[in-house]
């Protein structure tokens, strides 16, 4: 599973005009599921970025987790994440998981960020979304579950 963490001030997101979600101050995650992946990596993803420390504290040093400070989530689904650009100019995206089966991941790793106790809203899986978001920082981390299974 792969996520793309972006500290934000507030982020929305948008299908056919109509918003789908919004959050104020916390992050936007881009959430690509890949083929192998099960709901050991959508638990272990969701566990990470509520606990990642990447908000300010009193003293300005960045040790303070989305859990810490009540920030909100703005998950976005995003297939694109699993793209292949290492032959030719067009990347392929053979390594993205079906529908069928990312859908049930995104829902389980937002099930598993609400029951941390965060707040998160979402976009509508598969769908063509328009995100806007301000961002803070800027603080922007690639997250990948296939590189944390490696150091075991």
């Amino acid at each position: 599973m792969k996520a793309v963490f972006q500290r934000v001030y507030n982020a929305s997101v948008t299908v056919d005009g109509h918003t789908t979600g919004s959050i104020g101050s916390g992050a936007l995650v881009l959430l690509g599921v890949l083929r192998e992946d099960t709901e050991a990596e959508a638990v272990l993803m969701a566990q990470k970025i509520a606990n990642l420390r990447v908000f300010t504290d009193e003293q300005d040093k960045m040790n303070l987790s989305l859990l810490d400070i009540q920030g909100e989530v703005l998950v976005v689904s995003n297939f694109t994440l699993a793209a292949n650009c290492s032959h030719g100019r067009r990347p392929d995206f053979f390594a993205a998981a079906r529908p069928e089966q990312a859908e049930p991941l995104y829902e389980r790793f937002m099930t598993e960020l609400r029951a941390l106790g965060l707040h998160v809203e979402a976009g509508e899986f598969g769908a063509d979304m328009t995100v806007n978001m301000s961002g803070e920082g800027p603080v922007t981390i690639q997250l990948d579950t296939v590189d944390w299974e490696k150091k075991k």
